[in-house]
């Protein structure tokens, strides 16, 4: 599949910005976090920053972006429109529960029931972002039991690092959100070596007998549906050679996990500047790791289109 800049940016800043708002919301409502509206001024701006740029980001992907509203209809049975819905309820409680909290400097009471409110929804949008790819058939490499959960994992585990980074800078680290950063880093590492792991395996599951129906025999094509290269091929026949993926799986491994999840234990082993900087440093590292993550994600992807224009296997 095409690698679109927009769709992947749009990935990644939800994902980290849903991620931040679920744990600001959670730890709020439990009394966890600091209640000073300076901190919550600066966490929640950034959280609704990422989700705001990235919503509108991928609106640049539309041929016609004056119709985005459209896709809002089709909720009933459409993922990308339940997304769309889900992303502009969250506002809702997100809005009520950051100006209780900034304006009246508290977190209990009501205001703690938005926050639980703010989280849960953050969480669901993130769900439904997952489900868009998870149910496309035709992509063997979306179409896995890996996929969805896989999107609820990084969204986690970018917004508690994120989230931990901000805690020291403002001097109010938290050990337990440190520990619980360290080890969603470890369990997203896990998640995207499975991932990766069934997706090799899925090489050649579909190929054009299957999927014309024709399987007695070896099936070719004698002559492709388009005499000239088409949309179909541009945005579903993309392909990246195997080298080149094997090095930016290196640069995900590195950046997107092996630094942060370095950088959180040091930040959980020291204290004072030492460990506010290993904090903010597994941040900066992530956020690169995880744009080229979602590149692969859509690059190495297999529409099986493309058996209609010569490929053998999808």
């Amino acid at each position: 599949m095409h690698p679109a800049l927009s769709v992947i940016v749009f990935t990644t800043a939800t994902g980290a910005g849903y991620g931040l708002l679920a744990w600001l919301g959670a730890f709020a409502a439990g009394g966890v976090l600091p209640s000073n509206r300076w901190f919550a001024l600066a966490a929640l701006g950034l959280a609704l920053a990422l989700i705001t740029g990235g919503l509108l980001s991928s609106t640049l992907h539309l041929g016609r972006p004056a119709r985005a509203w459209r896709a809002f209809s089709q909720w009933r049975s459409s993922w990308l429109s339940r997304e769309g819905v889900a992303s502009v309820v969250t506002y809702v409680p997100a809005g009520l529960f950051a100006a209780s909290w900034i304006l009246l400097d508290r977190t209990d009471g009501i205001i703690a029931v938005t926050g639980l409110a703010t989280a849960a929804c953050a969480i669901i949008t993130v769900v439904t972002t997952g489900m868009i790819y998870a149910s496309l058939k035709p992509v063997a490499q979306w179409h896995t039991p890996y996929t969805m959960p896989g999107y609820v994992i990084y969204a986690l585990m970018s917004g508690a690092v994120l989230l931990n980074a901000m805690l020291y800078v403002s001097r109010d680290e938290s050990r337990a959100m440190s520990w619980i950063a360290f080890g969603l880093i470890a369990l997203g590492w896990f998640w995207k070596n499975l991932t990766w792991q069934s997706n090799e395996t899925l090489g050649g599951s579909t190929t054009l007998s299957t999927a014309t129906g024709l399987a007695g025999g070896a099936v070719r094509s004698i002559e492709w549906p388009h005499s000239e290269e088409n949309y179909l091929l541009k945005e579903m026949g993309y392909r990246i050679a195997r080298k080149h993926a094997a090095k930016l799986r290196m640069f995900v491994h590195v950046l997107a996990f092996g630094v942060p999840l370095a950088a959180t234990e040091v930040a959980i082993l020291s204290d004072g500047w030492l460990a506010a900087f290993a904090a903010v440093l597994a941040a900066l590292a992530m956020i690169p790791g995880l744009l080229v993550e979602r590149w692969l994600f859509f690059a190495e992807a297999k529409h099986t289109v493309t058996l209609y224009y010569g490929r053998q296997a999808a």
